[in-house]
């Protein structure tokens, strides 16, 4: 599913990655850690085609990243859901409307938003919030909504960068939960945080990094750094 093979970046003279060696299976739930730049967000960046190796390459779903043509690229993040800390949302749309705009901006008919829509409102708990407006949501409720934007279009991954980052720990965790029901629907989870508590509870393979570099990689790990 995902392949990194000696996957490094640098910005200028400082080298964010460097010879990073990754394989994620389809259906895997991975979490990656590190300190503040350790090289976790870099990571996603790349992965989402945001920028560019400086070295190595990305294979995602059999697709090598470097002949990948510019006017690909929204083809290609079309199949890579993302979730941020920030939640991102359109202040002036409500629920459905948030979430309805991640399959407008590909062209989706209206019949299949009419049909999609609720489905995916039910998966992540907001039915009945529908009409509510982000402002009048909760922050464990507007990271639900931010998720359904991600997976309305159904990707073959998930990747949540610090996803529970502003919420208290209850809303954390009702969080990863959604984001354990995701992953056995068979999609494959990257979640990227620095909480400790949530990663040595979650039993999953866990991903370490230090400097840039990979130091560690457990199929069921421990958040040690």
């Amino acid at each position: 599913m995902i392949l990194l093979d000696r996957l490094g970046k640098q910005y200028g003279s400082n080298e964010a990655l460097s010879h990073v060696n990754l394989h994620i299976h389809p259906k895997e739930f991975v979490t990656v850690v590190g300190e503040s730049g350790a090289g976790k967000s870099t990571l996603i960046r790349l992965l989402i085609r945001e920028e560019k190796p400086s070295s190595g390459k990305i294979i995602v779903g059999g697709i090598d990243y470097e002949g990948v043509k510019r006017r690909d690229i929204p083809r290609l993040r079309r199949r890579i859901g993302v979730v941020f800390q920030d939640f991102k949302l359109l202040p002036n749309r409500n629920v459905r409307e948030n979430v309805a705009f991640a399959l407008e901006i590909t062209g989706a008919r209206p019949s299949v938003i009419k049909h999609t829509v609720p489905k995916v409102l039910q998966l992540v708990g907001l039915a009945g919030k529908e009409h509510n407006f982000p402002r009048e949501l909760s922050g464990g409720e507007q990271q639900r909504v931010a998720i359904a934007r991600a997976v309305v279009r159904q990707p073959k991954i998930l990747i949540a960068d610090e996803p529970t980052g502003n919420l208290d720990p209850k809303h954390s965790w009702d969080i990863i939960e959604l984001l354990l029901k995701i992953n056995r629907y068979g999609t494959t989870v990257i979640l990227a945080t620095h909480n400790r508590d949530i990663v040595n509870a979650l039993q999953r393979r866990v991903v370490t990094l230090r400097g840039g570099r990979v130091i560690d990689d457990q199929e069921q790990g421990a958040y040690n750094v």
